[in-house]
């Protein structure tokens, strides 16, 4: 049994009420459970938003934390993704130093991770760059040795492949409907 902490996408639906969010984040703060990245958005029912959260640990803790979380009385569906059956993608915006010398050397990266220039300056261009959280660890490692200004990265964001409904198949979600 491989019992090696592993990086876990966690997706949930939950009641869109405020204070949803506070009660999530302090369950896994009650229960020693660290959030890596935590991302909240709007879905297609405005009843509900969907939370990920990426976070740390073995098969046990991954159970405790669906377990603890589904408790909660507002949250809907809750599911571990798995990186193979679905889609995870991040957003990167990074502010580089970058005199007119640099420019070029800047770009040249840039392109072959198809990130955008999207803000250039006298000094400085920030580059967006869109795609897997490995991806995004792949550019940030080439362009380490500039000099970076700011950055800022959204987290992830996820959904499962085909049919899938947080966990369940279509079919199963239209029949409750």
């Amino acid at each position: 049994m491989n019992d090696k902490k592993q990086v876990q996408v966690v997706s949930m639906l939950v009641d869109n009420n405020a204070g949803v969010l506070a009660r999530v984040s302090s369950l896994f703060s009650r229960k020693g459970f660290n959030i890596d990245s935590l991302t909240v958005s709007a879905t297609d029912n405005e009843s509900l938003s969907r939370i990920t959260i990426t976070t740390q640990g073995d098969k046990n803790v991954l159970s405790q934390i669906l377990n603890q979380t589904a408790k909660l009385y507002e949250v809907r569906r809750v599911v571990a993704l798995n990186p193979e059956s679905s889609i995870q993608r991040e957003l990167l915006l990074v502010k580089i130093k970058a005199d007119e010398n640099m420019r070029s050397v800047v770009r040249e990266a840039a392109e072959i991770y198809k990130a955008s220039v999207v803000d250039l300056s006298v000094d400085s261009m920030v580059v967006e760059l869109t795609g897997k959280p490995s991806k995004i660890d792949g550019f940030l490692a080439v362009i380490e040795q500039y000099d970076i200004l700011e950055m800022c990265r959204t987290g992830v964001t996820a959904l499962e492949r085909g049919g899938a409904v947080l966990g369940q198949a279509l079919e199963s979600a239209e029949a409750e409907a």
